[in-house]
């Protein structure tokens, strides 16, 4: 069996640079060794092989799912999506759970929500004003989690809404420090890994409070939210429905999964939009004329650019040969979202801000991967180009933006974010 090259260190310290340098851990990688490299880090120790070639990353997205467990690839996410997550399970169990989730995203689905989504849109926009330096990262934080809670949850009572909006900020609120209490369970018991998971049964039970309140209600066949839907789901055939544990964990999933990712590709775009006026003034056009069809294409190439997930994990239940690799069963295979949306075969002039490729260009297969790929690419990703679409609309319909600062990237809550948090300047219109 061969794997990529990759250093000799201790997986102790290799687990260390990877949770507190996660970046320059990885840009001195492919310095070193190139595009596909090998780390080891606890638990376990995992041995993780990263590739990024496109013909690469199709065998593993092509692969069958009885060899290439994502479920286990994500066990770390465990303790707080918890068992019965459509992002941890693998084979029948994650098939029966993406059947019973798929129509509440699908296109009808989607276009229920929009109205909704431009309404909580519309009401953040009204609170900002002309000349205002607005911290971008704070505010599309805070409208991605209202449309999670009352688009997702469906929660639309005050009081409910008053007691989740901290809690949750606080479970998202994920650091280097708190996310070394997700692999060491022992950790647990102390300071502010206690705190956190005491946090986390506060919001489960506020949770399976709104669950049973909704099995209770005698309109939930009309309701339109996410939840009300999910809870309609199954039934019949060969699909159980969802049990109040699994809505839990599906929930908390599309909370952790939706909230923060959005919020900032949302804040990379606008950062980006302000970064380059050319481009700016072809979006505040496209916004004006009502064509989504480039709004989103500048969120595309804002996730692109600005990749939220550095990578996917695949852990090996059979030995598979991937690319010159022969990969023993047990390795965690790593398609790179950040090596592909970098590589000059698959994207010309990659560090350049160009949203037009998404409409004149042949983007190829397994090339764009902010939703991952093959049959376990994201539920979610429809909701989330819809809901980023509408938003950029609303605010370039009513301003333009400016920068004066260069951006850069840090890791927060195990997403990239803007480490500045993008501030522009808002030009009404």
């Amino acid at each position: 069996m061969t794997l990529p090259p990759g250093p000799r260190w201790p997986a102790a310290v290799q687990t260390v640079a990877f949770l507190a340098f996660q970046e320059r851990f990885a840009r001195m990688l492919v310095r070193r060794y190139g595009a596909a490299y090998t780390i080891r880090i606890h638990p376990g120790p995992r041995t993780i092989a990263t590739i990024s070639a496109p013909e690469q990353i199709r065998q593993v997205f092509g692969g069958s799912p009885r060899d290439f467990h994502a479920g286990e690839g994500n066990q770390v996410l465990r303790p707080v999506m918890g068992d019965h997550s459509v992002l941890l399970t693998d084979e029948d169990e994650h098939m029966r759970a993406r059947k019973l989730l798929m129509p509440a995203f699908n296109g009808a689905s989607l276009r229920s929500y929009r109205g909704l989504v431009e309404t909580l849109a519309k009401e953040e926009v009204d609170r900002w004003h002309d000349g205002q330096r607005l911290v971008t990262h704070d505010r599309m934080n805070a409208l991605t989690l209202e449309v999670i809670l009352q688009v997702v949850f469906g929660v639309t009572d005050a009081r409910t809404l008053g007691a989740l909006r901290p809690r949750i900020r606080r479970m998202v609120e994920i650091g280097p420090v708190m996310f070394v209490g997700w692999i060491f369970p022992r950790l647990r018991s102390y300071g502010p890994w206690r705190r956190y998971f005491d946090n986390q049964a506060a919001v489960d039970r506020l949770m399976y409070a709104e669950i049973a309140a909704r099995r209770e209600v005698s309109d939930l066949a009309t309701r339109t939210d996410v939840l009300s839907r999910l809870l309609q789901a199954g039934g019949d055939g060969d699909l159980p429905p969802l049990t109040d544990e699994e809505l839990r964990d599906q929930l908390v999933t599309l909370l952790l999964a939706g909230h923060e990712t959005t919020a900032s590709a949302l804040s990379w775009t606008l950062y980006e939009l302000g970064a380059n006026p050319d481009v700016q003034e072809e979006a505040l056009r496209a916004a004006d004329a009502g064509d989504d069809e480039f709004v989103e294409a500048c969120l595309k190439e804002g996730m692109r650019r600005h990749p939220v997930i550095d990578s996917v994990v695949r852990r090996l239940t059979t030995p598979q040969r991937v690319g010159p690799w022969d990969l023993p069963a047990g390795t965690v295979v790593s398609p790179s979202i950040a090596g592909a949306h970098f590589t000059p075969a698959n994207f010309p002039e990659p560090s350049r801000f160009r949203p037009r490729r998404f409409l004149d260009d042949d983007i190829a297969a397994h090339t764009w991967l902010p939703f991952g790929g093959g049959v376990r690419r994201c539920i979610g990703a429809g909701f989330s180009l819809m809901e980023g679409t509408v938003v950029l609309k609303e605010i370039l319909t009513r301003y333009r933006v400016t920068v004066d600062t260069e951006e850069v990237s840090t890791v927060r809550n195990i997403t990239h974010v803007p480490k500045g948090k993008a501030v522009v300047t808002l030009h009404a219109r």
